[in-house]
């Protein structure tokens, strides 16, 4: 801990946490400071968003490096817990030096989520590479003070050819952000890219799909829903680009449905599907996934493995409670969609709701459909997407399968 004397040899500018405040969370490694946590001066309101500043205890102790947005909830995000560092490129390469490791580690082609936000050590920021080309999300007011700088840094250190900037999306907002998506250096791509994962093929937009144009998160469950789909037909509703149906194709399954309310995220999964050479075997449905889950009961339609991935029904905790009826919901028609000793699986990618509300809520869905089951996997994010400890809504993402 930095003595008040170290003060003058500090680089930034300070601000202070409120008496209430609780500094022991701080010093443990929760990255975020409210604004009702901080004392909220003249001098601090006029701050710039994303600049950054010494944090103090309620006792004027350093506690380390913040960014500050005054216009934010969240009003400062710790950069560094080191009072003393300079937040500069030679900063930014050397964290992403240490993501690369970690990602390199995992995997032999580069095709992973780079950089995870805070649990990387870089608040607020998303990058997800493809190969010879990233898209980075600057979702926090001072990586987009410094874009380039963190597209510099990337470039240097990863030696991609391109850097897509995807400025768009709800975290922006809250900054006080403008949605922009530009090419941020060398070219944009023709086409859709082809990512290989788990044996299938999947082809991203990077310049129109959702986020930065695939999830890689699910990866892992990607891979058991595969071992599960072998020999059998497989209905993958809010499919996306095809990520759990392309996965069971590739690992063996005889038949794979689409769903998706996207006609344009059908047509790149339909593209992956004849990239494996299974478009024989894979067909796609577009529109209301609930809809097409009641159309589909009434067809009598039956699979020996249904996964619904839906977009996050409860993104704050403000819509908990409508989003846990909504994944009741879909477990109870997707339930009615799987044969008997078949499988469902279901997931959340809603910080706000837990595992065991999410687990609750799969399981009234599963029970008012008539039916019973065992849950067999119980699934997270792949290892690109570290968890923060102390930041619970960094572990979003859960997947759980059921034997029915």
């Amino acid at each position: 801990m930095v003595p008040p004397s170290a003060i003058l040899a500090l680089p930034y500018p300070t601000v202070r946490l409120l008496p209430r405040a609780k500094p022991q969370a701080i010093r443990h490694g929760f990255p975020w400071v409210y604004a009702n946590e901080l004392v909220l001066d003249r001098r601090t309101k006029a701050l710039t968003p994303g600049s950054f500043a010494v944090l103090e205890d309620p006792d004027r102790r350093p506690m380390g490096v913040v960014t500050v947005n005054p216009n934010s909830k969240i009003i400062a995000r710790m950069m560094d817990a080191d009072p003393s560092a300079v937040i500069d490129g030679a900063w930014i390469e050397a964290r992403l030096r240490r993501a690369l490791a970690h990602r390199e580690a995992l995997y032999d082609s580069p095709f992973y989520r780079l950089v995870h936000a805070e649990a990387d050590g870089f608040p607020g920021v998303v990058i997800d590479r493809f190969g010879d080309l990233a898209v980075v999300q600057p979702n926090a007011a001072w990586s987009e003070a410094m874009i380039d700088s963190l597209v510099a840094a990337l470039v240097a250190v990863t030696g991609v050819g391109s850097v897509i900037k995807n400025g768009s999306g709800r975290a922006r907002r809250l900054e006080g952000l403008e949605e922009e998506l530009v090419v941020a250096h060398g070219t944009a791509p023709v086409a859709p890219v082809p990512v290989r994962m788990n044996g299938a093929t999947y082809m991203a937009d990077v310049m129109g799909g959702q986020k930065t144009g695939l999830f890689f998160d699910q990866r892992p469950n990607h891979a058991f829903a595969a071992g599960l789909g072998k020999g059998g037909t497989v209905l993958d509703v809010f499919s996306h680009v095809g990520g759990f149906g392309l996965a069971a194709l590739a690992g063996g399954a005889t038949s794979a449905l689409a769903v998706d309310g996207s006609a344009p995220a059908l047509a790149l999964a339909e593209a992956g599907a004849e990239a494996m050479g299974r478009g024989a075997d894979f067909q796609a449905r577009q529109g209301d996934a609930f809809a097409q889950m009641e159309a589909l009961a009434g067809e009598g339609a039956r699979f020996d493995l249904v996964i619904c991935d839906p977009p996050a029904f409860a993104p704050s905790k403000t819509a908990l409670e409508p989003g846990l009826r909504a994944y009741e919901r879909v477990a109870r028609l997707a339930a009615g969609l799987v044969k008997d000793g078949g499988y469902l699986m279901l997931c959340s990618c809603s910080h706000a709701a837990d595992l065991s509300r999410f687990r609750s809520a799969c399981t009234r869905g599963i029970g008012r459909a008539g039916r019973s089951g065992q849950i067999i996997y119980t699934g997270f994010a792949g290892p690109d997407h570290p968890m923060l400890p102390q930041l619970a809504e960094s572990g979003y993402l859960k997947a759980l399968a059921f034997r029915l």
